[in-house]
């Protein structure tokens, strides 16, 4: 049985990739309506669509569409690039309840590529302390997930940006000192964006959530394992 998503229109698509050589106020806002209907209304279907698979393995990570999708706006303030929008849309996916810097997980469209993926992409240092202590005390069992073969095939690499050396706390021979430098635990792939416009796009992001299931639990720690209601709320 399909999934019922039939992919992004090209127009969206095209919309984007407008966009990207248009990024200016004056051009955007006589098109929002195209915008709306062609690349937001599209995301909405798929993260809709997602949430309704995930009340099966990841239910306390179903979020309300409207909180999920990503503006359209930049922030520009502490930026040099003033341009005033983004030339993609995107949503991620948190756990309901207090979010701290949780790990979770994304999918973006552009006209470039559909990027997915998941993880800690900022945390706040006590919550990288956290990860640190699990990763220490843990670190098999956080090697066992990342050589998974759904995760190597469909998701590579742990990446993130890494420390020259040990953290401060650690042992500089410490048997996880490679996954210790991590400052952020990410696996992200970037998928070819001829697949947005086709209905595969939500079996290529949902098999990539399902496979990242158990590092997200990981770097969660137990609250993750707690049941969860599958209604959605807003944080």
């Amino acid at each position: 049985m399909g999934s019922g998503f039939p992919g992004f229109p090209q127009e969206g698509i095209d919309f984007l990739r407008k966009l990207a050589r248009h990024n200016r106020r004056e051009w955007f806002q006589p098109r929002k309506p195209v915008f709306e209907e062609q690349v937001k209304t599209p995301m909405r279907l798929l993260v809709e669509k997602l949430n309704a698979a995930m009340i099966a393995f990841a239910p306390e990570y179903v979020t309300d569409a409207d909180k999920a999708i990503y503006r359209i706006y930049r922030d520009t303030r502490f930026s040099q690039d003033k341009t005033p929008y983004k030339d993609h849309i995107a949503a991620s996916f948190h756990r309901r309840g207090p979010c701290h810097g949780d790990a979770g997980y994304y999918v973006a469209v552009s006209h470039k590529e559909v990027a997915v993926g998941g993880g800690v992409y900022m945390p706040q240092p006590d919550t990288l302390l956290e990860i640190r202590n699990r990763i220490a005390e843990r670190h098999e069992e956080l090697r066992t997930i990342l050589r998974a073969r759904a995760v190597k095939r469909l998701l590579g690499d742990l990446q993130g940006e890494q420390l020259s050396r040990v953290p401060k706390g650690f042992c500089a021979d410490h048997p996880a000192a490679d996954l210790l430098r991590f400052k952020r635990f990410i696996l992200y792939v970037e998928l070819p964006p001829d697949l947005a416009t086709t209905p595969a796009l939500y079996g290529e992001v949902l098999q990539r959530f399902r496979a990242m299931r158990p590092f997200l639990e990981f770097l969660n720690g137990p609250a993750a394992r707690r049941p969860a209601s599958t209604g959605l709320s807003v944080f």
